[in-house]
């Protein structure tokens, strides 16, 4: 894909309006090793200086180690650092330039997967989740996930000035004490999520670059979520919006029972007959009784038209989807754009 055009003697790439061909090909190979997630449009705007410091940052402390227990990395990323990387600059010197050199031509190293038809690629990819049978979640609830994670692309689709076909990728950078340190990583279609980098040379082969391996993890984490965090035995595994709305009766995993060609699969109609609700950022509760309101956050708008009403609809995959994404504000934002989405198809 890239042929590092930017190795020049003294050369050194900063952000700049203008367009050129090696900012493209240090983009191209930002995204390859993992610490950006495009456009790959030769300009180097804020995202790129992001990305460059983010990869300094590993070079100077990435050990291999996972954040989140998932296991180490295959290779420590600072083990590449010959001492030219000191500092987060967020420009490209030569000394960094054999940094990723190193890395590039390491195969210890794996690389994130690109594809040659991106969008018949895409196609492919939903129609295997649709042709899961029988659907072991909800399927109109799996679909909206997929859209609210990726846009229902495991790969990008190039248009434009942008080149981009690598995997999808989400990059989350949560540490107060290090904000330009990347905390985890989410791959593919339904964001399969990592906390160590460089992913291991499995891990790209299989839920990385295979949708249906990649949708398996989201739905794992969704039934997780469902069996484990709506109505369990202690605070922390309980809904509490869930609570408030239906109560601690009995897990309602569908109002039709298995067989019947509508379980798991009639969820528009449900939400439909559960009338509709509008959410103001700042005024409406997440729930009666609460003292939290929704809000506007760098991730979500906050308030919303027309949306589902939680407490009618019959089934528990609603709250579920609202512990999938965690919990707090972000978490019921998700879910009401969520109800959106599978109410809108």
């Amino acid at each position: 894909m890239g042929t590092q055009s930017y190795a020049v003697a003294g050369l050194v790439l900063s952000p700049s309006a203008a367009f050129s061909s090696q900012v493209q090909d240090l983009q191209r190979d930002l995204r390859s090793l993992g610490y950006a997630k495009g456009p790959i449009d030769g300009m180097f705007g804020p995202g790129t200086a992001n990305s460059v410091r983010s990869l300094q940052f590993d070079l100077m402390n990435n050990d291999g180690s996972s954040s989140g227990g998932d296991g180490n990395a295959p290779v420590p990323v600072k083990q590449y650092n010959d001492g030219s990387v000191t500092a987060l600059t967020g420009t490209v010197d030569q000394g960094l330039v054999g940094c990723m050199a190193a890395m590039l031509a390491d195969a210890a190293f794996p690389k994130l997967p690109f594809s040659a038809n991106p969008q018949a690629d895409n196609q492919a990819a939903i129609n295997a989740v649709e042709a899961l049978s029988p659907p072991p979640v909800p399927m109109p609830f799996l679909l909206a996930i997929l859209s609210q994670e990726s846009a229902l692309m495991h790969y990008q689709v190039p248009g434009g000035a942008n080149a981009d076909s690598f995997v999808t990728v989400g990059l989350d950078r949560n540490s107060a004490a290090n904000p330009v340190a990347i905390t985890s990583r989410g791959f593919g279609i339904g964001q399969y999520t990592l906390f160590h980098h460089p992913p291991t040379a499995a891990e790209v082969a299989g839920a990385i670059t295979d949708p249906v391996q990649n949708v398996s993890k989201t739905v794992s984490d969704l039934t997780s979520k469902f069996n484990n965090f709506v109505n369990g035995a202690t605070p922390a595994t309980q809904a509490d919006d869930r609570l408030a709305d239906f109560g601690n009766g009995p897990l309602r995993t569908c109002k039709y029972l298995p067989g019947d060609p509508l379980y798991l699969t009639d969820c528009v109609n449900c939400l439909k007959n559960a009338g509709l609700t509008n959410i103001v950022a700042g005024v409406t509760p997440f729930y009666a009784g609460s003292s939290g309101t929704y809000g506007q956050t760098q991730y979500h708008k906050g308030s919303y038209q027309n949306v589902p009403v939680r407490a009618n609809i019959p089934c528990d995959w609603p709250y579920a989807a609202r512990r999938y994404n965690g919990s707090g504000v972000n978490s019921y934002d998700y879910q009401a754009e969520l109800l959106l989405r599978v109410l809108n198809g």
